[in-house]
């Protein structure tokens, strides 16, 4: 008897939220909380460029595939995405390159771990048009994704701007904002291995429609994050739509904020089989580890209604 997709979908985490724990810890309090994956960060080691990033818990230039294995394996948790964020389109292509080869660390992990996605930006100069970013885009990308083709890997690319704070102002440091960029991407680069890492909230302050981009791009959805957004109508009413994000929509937990849940789910269930990882940027639960914990906690327990992981 087949119960459909709904019931193949695993609930998880992303793993950027708990910084201070090692990668055994985060795997003993996911089986805790009851789990089923983790979606890993794989930041190179140093200090962070921004809030959630930096975080290393695969060091992908120096692990032991099977000790993280068995650290998994011994507390029934999979691994449902490697996790590395950066800018490859940066103007300063020395930079970039950096964010380039590290890239290519995350893949050969995924690969020697057996996980199969790994989620990133495609990377922007936020200072320049779309159009102006494209030749770029195609220079970079499509060797990468030949080189994930080529080691089995799936790379799902997150849909957030990027264009939160001054140093991404105006067009932000990720490209595949929208569905129109996501056509002209797929078409470009036209592989199998080429997909999204697909995040609701940040269309709630784009006003896109997510459960139309959810039907038409379902054979390219590869990995979910449950993140919420609240639109602030007075910081909108003040400083309108075109200011920074930040000053008139607030991230929060899953059921704090406007995503219509009930809606998402109804349709990922007809559309999609796979992790669905919560990510918490929600101010109000990062003042201790025992409150981000307890962040993963709350939102499992509202999206629980919708899954049966």
């Amino acid at each position: 008897m087949s119960f459909g997709k709904e019931l193949m979908m695993k609930l998880g985490f992303v793993s950027a939220i708990l910084p201070d724990l090692s990668l055994e810890d985060v795997a003993k309090f996911a089986a805790g909380a009851h789990f089923s994956c983790v979606e890993l960060m794989c930041w190179p080691k140093g200090k962070a460029e921004r809030r959630y990033a930096g975080v290393t818990h695969i060091d992908v230039t120096a692990f032991d595939k099977s000790k993280i294995k068995d650290t998994l394996a011994q507390h029934g948790v999979s691994i449902s995405g490697l996790g590395y964020y950066p800018n490859p389109l940066a103007p300063d292509e020395a930079e970039a390159a950096i964010y380039v080869e590290h890239l290519k660390h995350v893949i050969l992990a995924a690969e020697a771990l057996e996980v199969g996605v790994v989620n990133t930006f495609i990377g922007r100069d936020w200072t320049k048009s779309i159009d102006a970013n494209w030749p770029r885009f195609l220079d970079t990308w499509r060797p990468l994704i030949t080189f994930a083709e080529d080691h089995g890997i799936r790379i799902g690319i997150e849909n957030c701007p990027m264009s939160f704070t001054r140093d991404e102002w105006p067009g932000g440091k990720n490209l595949a904002i929208s569905p129109a960029v996501w056509r002209r991407m797929f078409n470009d680069i036209p592989s199998p291995n080429f997909g999204l890492n697909f995040d609701p909230s940040h269309f709630v302050w784009q006003q896109i429609d997510y459960v139309r981009a959810m039907r038409e791009f379902k054979t390219h959805l590869f990995h979910m994050h449950a993140k919420d957004a609240r639109i602030e109508v007075e910081g909108l009413n003040e400083h309108g739509s075109t200011a920074f994000p930040l000053l008139y929509h607030t991230p929060k937990l899953p059921g704090m904020g406007d995503v219509n849940w009930s809606k998402f789910f109804s349709t990922l269930s007809e559309v999609y089989s796979g992790p669905v990882c919560i990510e918490v940027e929600d101010r109000a639960f990062e003042g201790s580890l025992e409150a981000r914990k307890e962040a993963l906690r709350i939102s499992r327990n509202y999206l629980r209604q919708f899954m049966a992981s």
